[in-house]
């Protein structure tokens, strides 16, 4: 079954948008034969996926443009800034990505001047995955470039678990090969970068923790971006409650507090009915403190048993002798990745990794 995002986006890549790709082939290589791309482009069309009619689009340029690499290579620069909506030129990475692998440096730089333009994460992994040290060089490069979309991509199109794409077992068995990249955009003034690292350092932390907390340990937490990369990163470490992840980012394992009230409502509900999750803390501490307060569910499976499923209620500082009040709403509904069934759910209030008490709710289907 196509996932959510695949149903919102497969549309993107409609007939219009090969149509308007037809005139950005015309304007930048008029001996290009545009009416067969867009003749071979109306070809079955209908039934693909997002993926799909992305690596079509790649499939039917590949039919038109040249055959030289340094020519088809410069026929799309040309044709990016004329394409639209941005994330079409996906396509256009993907063409290279398949085709023009063997023209690797000319490859990439021309993936770092299309990135700007949409994004060319998924078109360098390939490049990564046939020759890692290569690549990585070019990376290397590209994250003291002056504009900040190169330097995501350096980072982001290097991540051993991006979405939507395959992962990178090269990369994801031995951390050490990024860690001078990731090191290099550490300070970075821009979020959006900061969010990429912040991502890639996360999918390190799935199977290689100890790395992660041992190379933030390292860095300049007094620094503000360094801060929030780190906190970001460690997302996954600290809803596990894991103590070295707490205490990088100034939290303390057992926190000063009293529960006031924990309610979780209503205590039956149905499919696509809202739960509310409400608690109450009061400081018992003699200082401010760093509180990472969450909530867990235990999701009943087919086969009757639980999985855990962490959630974020709230981060912040409270001060001596203060109550706060959380408060959150959470539609009961199924996804692609996730079926609910019949049962009893408990729910688990958390804070600052250690469980303080749990309640629960009735799911009829």
């Amino acid at each position: 079954m196509a996932s959510d995002p695949d149903r919102a986006l497969k549309h993107i890549f409609d007939l219009a948008c090969f149509e308007r790709t037809a005139d950005a082939l015309r304007h930048a290589a008029p001996a290009c034969d545009a009416d067969a791309f867009l003749s071979q482009a109306r070809d079955g069309l209908e039934p693909l996926s997002l993926m799909q009619r992305m690596r079509h689009m790649a499939d039917c340029l590949h039919g038109v443009l040249p055959a030289g690499d340094t020519e088809a290579l410069d026929v799309l620069r040309a044709m990016g800034p004329r394409m639209t909506p941005a994330f079409a030129t996906l396509a256009l990475c993907d063409y290279i990505a398949r085709y023009r692998l063997h023209a690797f440096d000319a490859s990439m730089q021309t993936l770092r001047d299309l990135t700007a333009l949409g994004t060319a994460e998924y078109g360098v992994r390939p490049f990564l995955r046939a020759d890692p040290d290569r690549a990585l060089a070019h990376m290397m490069r590209w994250a003291g470039d002056p504009d900040p979309h190169v330097r995501r991509l350096a980072s982001e199109g290097s991540r051993p678990r991006l979405p939507w794409s395959f992962h990178l077992e090269t990369l994801a068995t031995d951390p050490d090969r990024v860690g001078p990249l990731l090191d290099a955009l550490k300070q970075d003034d821009s979020l959006y970068v900061r969010k990429s690292v912040a991502n890639h350092l996360n999918d390190i932390t799935k199977r290689h923790p100890e790395w992660v907390l041992a190379r933030l340990a390292r860095w300049p937490l007094d620094d503000a971006r360094c801060a929030w990369i780190a906190r970001h990163a460690l997302r996954t470490l600290i809803k596990r409650g894991d103590a070295r992840a707490l205490a990088l980012i100034g939290v303390a394992r057992d926190a000063a507090v009293r529960l006031v009230a924990f309610d979780v409502a209503p205590a039956t509900l149905r499919l696509g009915e809202r739960v509310n999750v409400t608690a109450t803390l009061e400081s018992t501490g003699t200082h401010a403190q760093k509180l990472e307060v969450d909530y867990a569910i235990e999701y009943v499976k087919r086969d009757g048993t639980r999985r855990l499923k962490v959630f974020k209620l709230r981060a912040f500082t409270l001060a001596p002798g203060a109550q706060v009040m959380l408060a959150r709403t959470q539609v009961v509904r199924d996804f692609t990745t996730r079926r609910h069934y019949a049962g009893r759910h408990p729910v688990h209030l958390i804070v600052n990794g250690t469980t303080l008490c749990q309640a629960f709710f009735d799911l009829e289907i």
